[in-house]
């Protein structure tokens, strides 16, 4: 999965595009500014944009490509952000850390899933907030009419709102919902998508 990662990384342009996901952008732009995590961040469009609205950012990713390039879009921003690279398992455990964990576009397969977001979930503060956009388990309809929408083509890897909760059995739900929505986020997603949203705060 790494070289799959670091080739999808290689061209000079952004796979996602530059700018924030636009889910995430108004989530985070209703929040006071803290410490955020990013897992799986990829080229950095979504660190760096926390970055300038003043949140302290740690992101990590599997791929090298993406870490340097991630760093590089950070630093023609005037922005610092602290990326990791490797997987959740390998970094220094945060438990109550973080003030916002932010999942974009990111996919476990189910014998995983389970694991990584009770993790996640304790790395949040009390009063802390999960946010979440990722394909649904319906959106492999909406792949059959249009490969560039993107996504993972196991059904095991895309997610349903009632398995998300019960995963994060330690927050109430302020969203949780799916949406037929249009991504146009770089070369990678683009086209009519099904996607669940969630806005998690922990208790």
């Amino acid at each position: 999965m790494k070289e799959f990662w670091n080739q999808r990384y290689a061209q000079e342009a952004m796979a996602y595009g530059d700018a924030p996901n636009a889910f995430f952008k108004a989530q985070i732009d209703t929040l006071t500014p803290g410490r955020i995590l990013l897992p799986a961040e990829g080229e950095g469009r979504n660190a760096v944009y926390a970055a300038q609205q003043g949140w302290q950012v740690w992101a990590y990713d599997w791929s090298e490509v993406a870490r340097d390039k991630a760093l590089n879009f950070a630093a023609v921003h005037g922005v610092s952000i602290d990326y990791q690279l490797g997987s959740l398992d390998e970094l220094p455990l945060r438990p109550d850390f973080f003030d916002v964990v932010a999942l974009i576009y990111v996919h476990y397969p189910d014998p995983v899933r389970q694991q990584q977001m009770r993790l996640l979930q304790s790395w949040l503060k009390p009063q802390g907030r999960l946010i979440l956009e990722g394909f649904s388990k319906k959106h492999p309809e909406y792949q059959a009419l249009n490969p560039s929408v993107g996504g993972p083509k196991g059904l095991d890897q895309l997610y349903d709102v009632a398995d998300l909760l019960a995963d994060f059995d330690q927050c109430r739900p302020w969203m949780a919902e799916t949406q037929e929505i249009e991504l146009l986020e770089g070369t990678c997603h683009c086209g009519t998508a099904h996607v669940v949203r969630l806005n998690l705060e922990k208790l």
